[in-house]
């Protein structure tokens, strides 16, 4: 009989040798390419058994040509670039790493926050251009006794939520599925999406990004906020409309924003949001530790070695059917 094969399709870390460890203890085949096409995919994976991916595209019609994959892992918390219906029509289980970052990205929305409430980007550039009066940041407003919205409580914002506590807000969250119970624990009060972008000065997205939350924060969505109201979304950049992004700025609709996610990453040198002094964007970093990189990679391998020994995965994203 022979082995089971596991494809890690593409990925940028410096090597895989901990999936290596992890699989090695059951006679895993374990292949590793960096594939960015689906041709690519399907040329190194077809007959693979399990298939790790960071960025490839994982479409329908790559899994469609998958002959006997059982699971599909990606080395992220969002799996946008899998198409997760396809694969739980032809019995593939989808898993996540939901719990690499919690620590690294929720820490990075609380410094894109604090660095757009006390606007230290900005100040930081004018002081090297040899402005050093405070008034170039007039007007700056005291955080005590503001009101911090999350768009989306799981892991990540919750950590928000507990890191924030200390700073004199009022919390509140939107998510159709909020865990009340860890909500009371948090004194995070639940609100509609309406009431969160009126009355939140300061908004962190959280959200995944799906069909329902693309664009969900476009120029109708800015047009509620107040107009010193600071938006960060270190979640995915498909959930904010860039162009009415750069409206909302521009316009002073919204005082500012500090993004770890753009809708084009790498973002472009020429975008208008690294234009705007109103604005701090950072390259899609949120996530990166060293301890982060060496969770992810095991965890991703520990997910495919609990399907080989027989065992459902941790974290499945949908509910296949056995083949």
């Amino acid at each position: 009989m022979s082995k089971a094969k596991a494809v890690i399709v593409d990925y940028y870390y410096e090597d895989i040798q901990q999936e290596r460890e992890v699989l090695d203890s059951l006679d895993v085949e374990l292949l590793d390419f960096h594939c960015s096409t689906e041709e690519e995919v399907v040329s190194v994976a077809a007959d693979c058994d399990a298939l790790i991916c960071q960025f490839a595209p994982i479409t329908r019609w790559v899994i469609e040509r998958l002959e006997r994959c059982k699971i599909i892992v990606r080395y992220a918390i969002g799996v946008d670039n899998i198409d997760v219906n396809a694969a739980e029509e032809h019995g593939i289980f989808v898993c996540n790493v939901p719990d690499y970052g919690i620590d690294e990205v929720s820490n990075q929305a609380i410094a894109l926050l604090l660095d757009c409430a006390k606007k230290l980007t900005y100040l930081a550039g004018q002081v090297k251009q040899g402005n050093c009066s405070y008034t170039c940041v007039k007007p700056l407003h005291r955080m005590e006794g503001k009101t911090l919205g999350l768009v989306g409580f799981g892991r990540i914002p919750r950590a928000v939520a507990r890191k924030m506590g200390g700073f004199g807000l009022d919390l509140i969250a939107y998510d159709p599925l909020i865990n009340q119970e860890a909500a009371e624990e948090l004194r995070v009060r639940p609100v509609s999406l309406e009431e969160l972008l009126e009355r939140s000065d300061y908004i962190s997205v959280h959200c995944p990004l799906t069909e329902e939350t693309r664009h969900m924060f476009d120029r109708d969505a800015f047009s509620k906020m107040k107009p010193t109201a600071i938006f960060i979304n270190t979640a995915r950049g498909g959930v904010v409309k860039d162009e009415d992004l750069v409206w909302a700025l521009e316009h002073n609709v919204i005082s500012m924003a500090g993004l770890d996610v753009t809708e084009t990453e790498p973002i472009p040198a020429d975008h208008p949001l690294l234009k705007l002094d109103n604005a701090v964007v950072t390259p899609h970093a949120a996530w990166y530790s060293e301890e982060a990189v060496k969770s992810l990679q095991r965890k991703a391998a520990e997910e495919v070695a609990r399907v080989f020994s027989g065992k459902p995965p941790r974290n499945p994203v949908n509910h296949p059917q056995k083949k």
